[in-house]
């Protein structure tokens, strides 16, 4: 059955996801979250998720101790471009979970809707955490240890 309804701008990104992973579902978000960190790190061309339990609810993780990328490309209006962008990032980042558009929002995906689903609850989770943590003063006494 087809629809009468007109595809998002971003559909490119999302048939570009499907393109190069198999992916069954994409889901894009546009949270407070996602677009602090992807603006604060987008030098650094990522963020670098690391030493969280909820890593595990990630499709094929089995250890806190996971190492999770989340490439952050820059933004654009050219979708064309941008989907290209998006699929050279794939092709060259093999299990990748997610990436972030430049103070926009996260895109993952999954074997099924509900795979991609469990992916946005847990990267959005963790990418709360990231936030809420760097915002929270240290102890008096953390960098002495006692």
């Amino acid at each position: 059955m087809r629809g009468s309804g007109k595809p998002s701008a971003e559909a490119l990104l999302h048939v570009a996801i499907v393109r190069e992973l198999g992916a069954g579902a994409v889901l894009h978000t546009h949270s407070v979250w996602s677009t602090v960190l992807s603006g604060a790190h987008a030098a650094r061309g990522g963020i670098e998720i690391y030493g969280y339990e909820m890593l595990k609810g990630l499709e094929g993780v089995r250890t806190h101790e996971h190492r999770e990328w989340l490439p952050i490309l820059e933004n654009s209006q050219d979708m064309t471009e941008l989907s290209q962008r998006v699929a050279k990032v794939l092709r060259e980042n093999r299990g990748l979970h997610g990436f972030l558009l430049r103070e926009h929002g996260l895109y993952t995906w999954g074997a099924t809707v509900q795979e991609a689903k469990r992916h946005v609850e847990i990267l959005e989770f963790l990418m709360e955490v990231l936030v809420r943590a760097s915002a929270m003063p240290l102890p008096a006494n953390a960098e002495t240890g006692d």
